[in-house]
């Protein structure tokens, strides 16, 4: 994978964990850094999904792809929120 390959999925990966973690409710007890990680692994496994169903190279935008990886986030997102939420 190239420089401009490794920088596209960062930036992908920022864009899919905002996006996933604003789908789930309430206020997240997670650090930006993980926002991002959990983007990033969710674009990949995402995108692998997508190219296993078939619906990764479509005309245009590909939404069920995108929709994949944003659900992919929130629950991500979800999993590592809810241990923290439950300390007290």
């Amino acid at each position: 994978m190239e420089i401009s390959g490794i920088i596209s999925a960062i930036v992908i990966g920022v864009i899919i964990g905002v996006l996933g973690r604003l789908v789930v409710p309430g206020r997240q007890h997670i650090g930006v850094l993980w926002t991002i990680i959990i983007g990033i692994v969710a674009a990949f496994i995402g995108a692998w999904i997508a190219s296993a169903v078939g619906v990764a190279d479509t005309n245009g935008v590909d939404w069920i792809e995108w929709l994949i990886q944003i659900g992919l986030a929130a629950l991500g997102i979800a999993a590592l929120d809810r241990p923290r939420t439950h300390r007290r």
